[in-house]
C-alpha cells in the first residue's frame, strides 16, 4: 500500500519548535487538521472488519471503563504506518531531550524501524495501534500505554468523531503528578482530525535541582451521548 502523499506533506509541515515547547511545558501537544476526513471515515468504517485486528478489548470486563477498543494486525493501514514512521522521528530528538534532562542512561533510536528491532529483542512484536469506540455512558479509566520493558515516551491519539456533533462528553482526559503533591487534571476537546502527543509515562519539569520525573496518565471522561471514536498511535510493539 502507498503512503497517503498529502499526509505525509502535512506531517513534513509540523512546527516542530512549537511542538517540543507545547510538549516540554505541558507534556501534550496539539496538531490540528493533521489527518483528513476521508481517512478517518476509511478507519472508522472498518471497526466491524474483524481481519483488522488482532486481538478486542471489552473494557467493563478488566475494569478499564467501558467500551470497546480493537488492536490492529500488522500490516497496519496506510495512514497509520505514515503517522507512525514519520512522526516517530520527528519525536525522537525530543524523546531523547527528555532522557538527557532527567539524567537517564536511555537512548531512543532515530527511527522506527530500529525501535522494533530493539522490541523484538525483548520479545515484543506485537501492533500496539488500536481503534476504540464508546457510546452513552463508556469511558476509559486513567492508564499508561506501557506494553515491556521497551517503552517510548510519547505517544498520539487521533481524534475520529467531532465534538458535539458526533457525541457528547466523552473529553480527553490528562493528569499530571508532582512528587509529594496532588494531581492536576487536564480536560481537552480537539476536534476531529486533529492529532494529540501525550507522555507515555512521565515528563520532566524544572525544579530547584534540575529536573523532576512528573507521573502522566490519560483517559477519557463519560460519554453522554452519541458515538466517540479514537485511534491510538502508540510507536512500540507488545510483548508477545
Amino acid at each position: 500500500m502507498t503512503a497517503p502523499t498529502d499526509l505525509s506533506a502535512r506531517l513534513a509541515a509540523i512546527d516542530l519548535t512549537s511542538l517540543s515547547a507545547s510538549l516540554d511545558a505541558r507534556g501534550y501537544a496539539v496538531v490540528p487538521g493533521l489527518v483528513a476526513h476521508d481517512d478517518i471515515q476509511h478507519l472508522v468504517s472498518g471497526f466491524d472488519d474483524d481481519a483488522r485486528y488482532r486481538k478486542t478489548v471489552v473494557m467493563e470486563r478488566y475494569r478499564f471503563g467501558r467500551g470497546v477498543y480493537r488492536y490492529y494486525a500488522y500490516p497496519l493501514p496506510s495512514v497509520l504506518q505514515t503517522l507512525r514512521e514519520q512522526l516517530y522521528v520527528a519525536l525522537a530528538p525530543i524523546a531523547n531531550g527528555w532522557m538527557q534532562k532527567l539524567g537517564l542512561a536511555t537512548a531512543f533510536p532515530s527511527t522506527l524501524a530500529e525501535l522494533h528491532q530493539q522490541c523484538r529483542e525483548a520479545q515484543q512484536a506485537l501492533p500496539t495501534a488500536l481503534i476504540l469506540r464508546y457510546g452513552p455512558g463508556d469511558y476509559n479509566t486513567l492508564h499508561q500505554d506501557l506494553y515491556g520493558d521497551v517503552w517510548f515516551p510519547l505517544q498520539a491519539v487521533i481524534i475520529a468523531s467531532e465534538p458535539d456533533l458526533d457525541h457528547t462528553g466523552g473529553e480527553l482526559v490528562l493528569t499530571e503528578q508532582t512528587p509529594r503533591a496532588q494531581s492536576r487534571a487536564i480536560v481537552l476537546r480537539p476536534k476531529k482530525g486533529d492529532v494529540v502527543i501525550l507522555a507515555t509515562n512521565f515528563r520532566p519539569a524544572p525544579s530547584a535541582k534540575g529536573f523532576m520525573r512528573l507521573t502522566m496518565r490519560h483517559g477519557v471522561s463519560e460519554v453522554l451521548s452519541g458515538q466517540r471514536h479514537a485511534i491510538g498511535v502508540i510507536f512500540h510493539d507488545a510483548i508477545t
